[in-house]
């Protein structure tokens, strides 16, 4: 597959050194099919013309990298978002924007080979053919590193203090969200057991009598892949035994 690219950025400097970087690429090969130096012109570009990827800046005259991809988004099919900033600071936007990568300059070439990799692999699934978004994902903030973390690996969601636990079967996350909002938007994913507590529908395993050490004699949901239990309320009873039993 050669991948035809789009690069937006108002620096003539930057796009002649991806232009570079791109000829070391070795698979996927890809081909810079147009330059555009703002968001204008690159609107004008897909109008008229389609890419497979466009590597887009962030901080641009008039309309920003981040206003861009988010009109990119509303195209009947989008292509695929890669950032490459010198501003790190935009990445969470980035990834809640369903962009593929986040490079950060000056570009290596590993990571730039990696990215296209990435645009590859989105091209050739049901989803990215469609224009459709990827499968849901969180966007995690870990020690300065920014992950994207798919819904199917979650376990559980708690909230606890000012912050959401995110439990995988490998390891726990923490996010800065509101369950509440978690339970709207991935509803399909999770079932609340509990007013702190979402747990990962294709995970329940079984539904336990519990004694806990705060509330008392209970209920409790055991879930695959980690040994902990979670709390039941009696308000959320009936929908987890009917969540296990269906």
């Amino acid at each position: 597959m050669t991948l035809r690219l789009l690069l937006v950025d108002d620096e003539p400097l930057a796009r002649s050194r991806l232009r570079t970087l791109l000829a070391e690429c070795a698979a996927p090969m890809a081909i810079v099919d147009g330059e555009a130096s703002n968001a204008a012109q690159a609107m004008e570009m897909l109008a008229h013309a389609a890419f497979d990827a466009v590597l887009l800046d962030v901080h641009m005259p008039g309309a920003d990298g981040v206003a861009l991809a988010r009109a990119l988004k509303a195209l009947p099919l989008s292509p695929a978002v890669v950032f490459v900033t010198a501003h790190a600071e935009h990445a969470v936007s980035a990834f809640e924007l369903e962009a593929v990568d986040y490079l950060t300059k000056p570009v290596r070439l590993e990571r730039l080979q990696a990215a296209l990799q990435k645009v590859e692999r989105r091209l050739s699934s049901p989803a990215g053919a469609s224009g459709q978004p990827e499968a849901d994902v969180l966007v995690i903030q870990d020690r300065g590193r920014t992950e994207r973390l798919p819904l199917s690996e979650v376990l559980y969601l708690k909230a606890e203090l000012k912050y959401i636990t995110v439990r995988t079967a490998a390891k726990s996350y923490i996010l800065d969200a509101s369950l509440s909002d978690l339970e709207e938007r991935h509803a399909a994913w999770f079932l609340r057991v509990h007013r702190n507590a979402l747990v990962a529908r294709r995970a329940i395993r079984a539904l336990e009598k519990h004694v806990d050490p705060e509330e008392g004699e209970g209920w409790a949901v055991r879930l695959s892949g980690i040994d902990e239990l979670l709390a039941v309320s009696r308000r959320q009873l009936t929908a987890v035994r009917d969540a296990v039993s269906g």
